[in-house]
């Protein structure tokens, strides 16, 4: 090859390198549709932070739901409610030299109001799930995360303590609908008091043991202590208060059917706090005929199944396809005023070659109210001398309630997700009298 053509090709690699480069630095500035950050790398030392083991978390839900036909106040308006997030994800083995240790710490702020309780539900009912999941535990910034964690003998044991809730570990699910009923950790949704979602914080230590790469058991305990869903004690770090301790156990799965991921988990929890029975008072009698107060019973039960496939590819692409999940719940009878739940949901990943990393979904959930429930109502209108349902004293029957949701997914940039939606509540709060609701959401997601 001449020296002159060598020279060209020098030229041209050089070029095409700078421009590859120049793309790169654009990728990293601040709005970028190819950045995973909404403010960027902040000129590089975002990257180098993360490479010196501190990771800043950044990111805002909003949601917005629109009552457009039915439920208990057809009065059309819209709700909005959000939330920030700001935390630090801590790599010890590269900042202290701490092997195989992590920390992390995340602050939390919620705003806003919800559809669901006063448009979609009867306010002397309200409803079982929320068409604005994000909404909830008060107006006011939170400390959600606080924690280290360690792995030992070869990553066998991995050790969690310090500050957290049992979802972020125990049926654990992701977020990828508005409607509370597809939408997290479902137990924490419906045992009532005891296991709380995020935002709130419980004082805890978790223990993981892998079996082997695709199975692990592990084993929880946490504070139980209703004071921390006060107002003004997000930051409470004291056990003042303590009601009891929460005891989760959790076995976790996760095969490859077809080369394509899943996974599945079934768990058991145990509150160790006096729980007060749903009817009947210390005679086995019903409290609301004997005027007397409820039976305590020493403990409350539930167990959960859940299981996420993916069930196809697209033309060969993984992070493409069908994907399938169900939940399902059990709650102890005697206590709970939820007795089961169960949903069902597909998300479609990818599902246009012009829009590979947008996603639809769809669900369907169930929630039961434990019919002693039912039945205590039922005594308690007759013990008042009520019949009506528009007498203001009249207690609501409540049943079953069923949520549907479609939604699609658009992926703006990779730091912004817009996801408009359609729900649907039959009997809304499980009361037969209150007319279905159609609702119209728009889910947005950022990461800053």
């Amino acid at each position: 090859m001449k020296m002159k053509n060598k020279a060209r090709l020098i030229c041209q690699v050089s070029a095409a390198a700078a421009l590859v480069l120049a793309g790169n630095a654009m990728a990293d500035e601040a709005f970028s549709s190819d950045s995973k950050w909404m403010t960027g790398d902040w000129g590089g030392e975002r990257t180098k932070l993360i490479e010196q083991g501190i990771d800043i978390k950044m990111d805002y839900v909003g949601e917005v739901g629109g009552n457009l036909h039915g439920g208990f106040n057809d009065d059309k308006t819209a709700r909005y409610a959000d939330q920030f997030g700001l935390g630090a994800a801590l790599d010890l083995e590269k900042l202290l030299g701490w092997d195989n240790t992590q920390a992390k710490i995340q602050l939390t702020n919620r705003n806003g109001e919800n559809i669901s309780n006063d448009r979609i539900g009867d306010p002397r009912a309200g409803t079982l799930s929320s068409s604005q999941e994000v909404f909830g535990r008060g107006h006011m910034v939170r400390l959600t995360q606080l924690w280290i964690q360690h792995q030992f003998f070869d990553n066998k044991l991995d050790v969690k303590a310090g500050y957290f809730g049992e979802g972020e570990d125990f049926n654990t699910f992701p977020c990828e609908f508005q409607n509370l009923a597809f939408c997290g950790s479902q137990v924490g949704n419906w045992a009532t008091n005891i296991w709380y979602n995020w935002p709130v914080m419980q004082a805890a230590i978790r223990l993981k043991y892998n079996i082997n790469d695709e199975l692990y058991a592990q084993i929880g305990a946490y504070n139980q202590n209703t004071s921390q869903l006060e107002h003004g004690n997000g930051f409470k770090l004291s056990g003042s208060g303590t009601n009891g301790t929460v005891l989760p156990v959790e076995l976790v799965w996760s095969p490859k059917v077809n080369n394509l991921p899943g996974e599945y988990r079934v768990g058991y929890y145990k509150s160790t706090s006096d729980a007060a029975d749903v009817r009947e008072d210390d005679n086995g009698q019903d409290a609301a005929t004997t005027g007397n107060p409820l039976r305590v019973h020493d403990s409350k039960h539930g167990y959960w199944f859940v299981a996420q496939q993916q069930l196809t590819s697209h033309n060969g692409d993984a992070s493409r396809g069908l994907n399938i999940a169900a939940n399902a719940t059990f709650h102890d009878k005697d206590t709970n005023f939820i007795d089961n739940y169960q949903s069902l949901m597909f998300v479609y990943k990818g599902p246009f070659d012009a829009r590979p990393k947008d996603d639809v979904g769809i669900g369907f959930a169930r929630i039961h109210v434990n019919d002693d429930v039912k039945k205590n109502a039922e005594l308690t209108n007759a013990a008042n001398g009520v019949s009506d349902f528009d007498n203001p004293l009249f207690s609501p029957i409540r049943e079953t309630e069923y949520n549907y949701e479609i939604n699609y997914g658009f992926h703006v940039t990779n730091w912004l997700t817009v996801r408009p939606n359609l729900q649907y509540v039959t009997h809304p709060g499980g009361v037969d009298e209150v007319d279905n609701a159609l609702v119209a959401g728009l889910k947005i997601q950022s990461v800053f």
